[in-house]
């Protein structure tokens, strides 16, 4: 990881934070990935820890650069604290055209946060050292720098231990939805497919979405009712004991 000279005084020394922000759309799971400038290379987002920032302070201030969003849902999920986590030397390759390669720290330990957010919601944004800052949806996803590709699996792996536990749907899902969006959104995180007869069956019997009065237009077979969370209720179920019907 890099350390910046200039402010390093300002700096937790050696101690950086990498997001795995996910997204939902067009019934697949994203997550948001940079590229660094003049190369081919993506990575995770992240960023240092300023000495008078909590971790989770830093974690919203990294995730608001990259997205425009405030009050973002994130779990930190893996402390990385492997002695070598990387190939430094390739790395100091890769990307010393755009740093210099005595910047860099000869041992970095990253805490590793999950973000979910409104896919719709998000103005992707590079920051200094990258050109592009996009979507990948997970089954895509190009060779990643540094362990990154390990964080996102890391993270991913918590999502699914912590779907019955969390409200996802309730941060990756618009304010309106249909059913089947909704079970999309669970086997795309599970990888997994869901009996659909039971799981509108058992989310309607939870109470936590509501059917309204209106349906999705522009669909080519017949039009499914539209449905948005009472997020009263879903915390309530989440504290009972979560969705584990899912």
């Amino acid at each position: 990881m890099q350390k910046d000279e200039s402010a390093e005084l300002n700096l937790i020394p050696q101690l950086t934070l990498d997001c795995a922000i996910f997204g939902f759309h067009d019934n697949s799971l994203k997550i948001l990935l940079l590229k660094w400038k003049g190369t081919e290379y993506w990575s995770l987002p992240g960023g240092v820890i300023h000495q008078v920032e909590s971790l989770d302070s830093a974690a919203s201030r990294v995730l608001k650069e990259r997205t425009g969003l405030d009050e973002i849902f994130l779990r930190q999920f893996h402390t990385f604290g492997k002695v070598a986590r990387y190939d430094g030397n390739e790395i100091k390759k890769k990307l010393g055209h755009l740093i210099d390669p005595s910047l860099w720290y000869e041992r970095a330990i990253s805490v590793g946060y999950y973000a979910l957010v409104d896919f719709e919601a998000v103005f992707p944004n590079p920051d200094t050292l990258s050109e592009e800052c996009r979507w990948w949806d997970l089954a895509e996803v190009p060779e990643l720098l540094f362990d990154h590709l390990d964080i996102l699996d890391k993270a991913l792996h918590a999502l699914r231990l912590e779907l019955s536990f969390q409200p996802i749907g309730l941060n990756l899902l618009p304010e309106k939805f249909t059913m089947p969006e909704m079970m999309r959104l669970y086997e795309s995180i599970l990888g997994k497919k869901i009996d659909p007869r039971n799981f509108q069956k058992k989310i309607l019997k939870s109470g936590i979405a509501i059917r309204l009065d209106e349906v999705k237009k522009g669909v080519a077979h017949k039009s499914p009712f539209l449905y948005k969370f009472d997020p009263e209720r879903y915390e309530e179920v989440l504290k009972e004991g979560g969705l584990f019907f899912i």
